[in-house]
């Protein structure tokens, strides 16, 4: 382990992302591949009140977003989820291991996502799927190593293209000429079961905006800086998936975007009156976009955790050259590919929900301990005192129906 001199002689990151930045990878991270195929899902279980579904995990998300903020603020460093359980409990192997989770966490998303793209890329261009995800992979180390600005730009890019898209399909059947389908005007009562279940499952199109901590040591003016990022990014993120969700039952019954495969763009083909091939192309790019944050978060974890000591030294290697954790951007890579070419995509998917999950619910422990010490001395951003409690509550009753619904 390097010693305390060591530390202060190595290179460091570098502050370079700014407030606009920080909301585009913020919405990057949660906005992506999975509200362009989970909009069926929810309105397969609560039919036509699927925006009040998406509604209800909106406000799930919200204690946990407030959470984040005030914990990112009291503790603005990488690895960050590491830290708070740190300065609240003062265990490193609790802090180890929670830093642990959330890079694994990371990379089996980023494996996820990585398999979802080899299939769409497979029916674009036929390519045997190994090939597919290691050209990704190694196309995602290079610029996630590149530069953390550089990278966010390209990842801003991308998700400049996701946010279109899901606001052409808005347009779209806002300027159709169409007739609302059958169920629209048919339908009566209120499905709570149906709303609940849809909420639960909605919440996870509402994960990533966590991943945003951990590139704390890259934010200026970052105590004042990403706690209004976190909250923009939700805020950004709910209006945003209210929108679809309207838009989506409004033009095409429950029933059909359920049975579809890619729903979001059978509204937009529904919409337009044509081939949806937009939203195909969208879609694979919110797929590469996803992988990309996914790397960029969990190597800074790697090297936040080596520069707490709770690591081997290595990984937390910076280059001189680009200021990127280019060591563990590297390990990031290569346990995505091995995952991503070995495990299934529902599999990696329901691994990445439980290990938030449980991390989530880490979070809101540690603020409720840092709460009954009093408050935090300088000016940080404070949330009420209910939200652990609320936010805890909800995280452990998720996890719960998550395994319910499993074993089922």
């Amino acid at each position: 382990m390097d010693g305390p001199a060591d530390s202060q002689l190595r290179p460091h990151l570098r502050r370079r992302v700014s407030f606009p930045l920080l909301v585009l990878y913020g919405l990057g991270t949660t906005v992506g591949a999975g509200v362009y195929a989970l909009i069926g899902e929810v309105a397969g279980l609560a039919g036509l009140w699927a925006p009040a579904a998406f509604g209800l995990a909106s406000l799930l998300a919200c204690a946990t977003a407030l959470a984040f903020a005030e914990l990112s603020s009291r503790h603005p460093k990488a690895a960050g989820e590491a830290e708070y359980v740190r300065q609240a409990f003062g265990w490193p192997a609790l802090a180890r291991a929670v830093g642990l989770a959330v890079v694994l966490a990371g990379i089996v998303s980023a494996a996820a996502v990585a398999n979802g793209f080899a299939g769409y890329w497979g029916a674009l261009v036929p390519t045997p799927r190994p090939v597919a995800i290691t050209a990704l992979i190694l196309t995602l180390a290079g610029i996630a190593i590149w530069g953390v600005r550089e990278s966010l730009w390209v990842a801003g890019g991308i998700t400049l293209l996701e946010v279109g898209g899901l606001l052409a399909v808005v347009t779209a059947v806002g300027l159709a000429d169409a007739p609302p389908p059958d169920a629209v005007v048919s339908t009566s009562g209120v499905p709570i079961a149906g709303i609940v279940n849809g909420a639960t499952l909605a919440f996870y199109a509402f994960l990533g905006f966590e991943d945003m901590v951990n590139v704390s040591e890259e934010v200026k003016d970052v105590r004042r800086t990403l706690p209004r990022a976190i909250l923009w990014t939700l805020v950004l993120t709910a209006g945003l998936y209210l929108a679809v969700a309207f838009a989506a039952v409004g033009s095409v019954s429950p029933a059909e975007l359920s049975a579809s495969q890619a729903p979001l763009a059978l509204v937009y083909e529904r919409a337009v009156g044509r081939e949806p091939f937009e939203l195909v192309t969208i879609g694979a790019l919110a797929m590469i976009n996803g992988a990309l944050i996914q790397v960029v978060m969990a190597s800074r974890v790697l090297y936040g955790l080596a520069d707490r000591g709770l690591l081997p030294a290595v990984f937390g290697r910076i280059s001189i050259r680009t200021g990127t954790p280019w060591v563990g951007t590297l390990v990031v890579a290569g346990v995505v590919w091995l995952l991503a070419v070995v495990f299934p995509l529902a599999g990696l998917a329901r691994v990445t929900a439980l290990l938030a999950l449980a991390v989530f619910g880490a979070m809101h422990a540690s603020l409720y301990v840092l709460h009954r010490r009093g408050p935090a001395s300088g000016e940080i951003f404070h949330c009420p005192r209910w939200v652990p409690v609320i936010g805890g509550t909800c995280s452990l009753g998720l996890i719960v129906l998550e395994i319910v619904r499993r074993a089922g």
